[in-house]
């Protein structure tokens, strides 16, 4: 049981750290916090994953004002494994890929998307600590009795409002992902909840 909690864990924040690296790449616009990551990034130095990292901690103690609650201090866990596979993909694997044509970006974008809404909705089933921006969801969800969709989409456009100050990279792609992502990732959360739940009675 606890195998399978960690490896959907693993699998799930690779796999979204896959997807925001294939959105950064498609150059078409960024999801809001990420082009907010980039933006930090070029501004002032360091790299993405980096400011994933700074951004999740500012967040962690910002959700804990939210609910009036304690920071969640085991969530540095989540943030450190994201940050890391973030600069993991975007310098290592694919540090040299750029796309010229619009199709390829456009693959690139749409991949991105779903890539980060299995990921998200797979580790979330385990119960380990959230990424604060999922946790900045959930926050929401708790607080003000919101659907998870308004309240992923609330935090989304939030961060596009900051992204824009630092010059991030927003795009149309911006524009997609922040209305969509919720969505899909509610939609997404139903078949990988049953897979979940099946896997943990074998």
């Amino acid at each position: 049981m606890m195998k399978i909690r960690i490896l959907f864990y693993l699998i799930g924040l690779f796999l979204m750290g896959f997807g925001v690296t294939l959105t950064i790449k498609a150059d078409l616009g960024a999801g809001a916090w990420d082009a907010l990551n980039v933006g930090l990034s070029n501004k002032i130095g360091l790299t993405v994953g980096s400011w994933v990292i700074i951004i999740g901690i500012i967040l962690m103690f910002l959700n804990a004002f939210i609910v009036n609650g304690k920071p969640k201090l085991l969530a540095l866990v989540t943030i450190l494994l994201i940050g890391f596979s973030v600069d993991f993909w975007l310098l290592v694997v694919l540090g040299n890929i750029q796309y010229e044509l619009l199709i390829h970006k456009v693959f690139s974008l749409i991949g991105g998307i779903v890539f980060i809404s299995i990921g998200v909705a797979m580790y979330l089933q385990t119960k380990f600590p959230a990424n604060p921006i999922d946790q900045l969801m959930i926050s929401l969800h708790e607080r003000f009795h919101l659907n998870f969709m308004l309240s992923k989409t609330i935090g989304e456009v939030c961060a596009l409002i900051l992204a824009f100050f630092f010059q991030g990279p927003i795009g149309l792609g911006t524009i997609i992902i922040t209305f969509l992502i919720g969505p899909i990732i509610q939609y997404i959360n139903i078949p990988v909840s049953k897979r979940y739940e099946m896997l943990l009675k074998r």
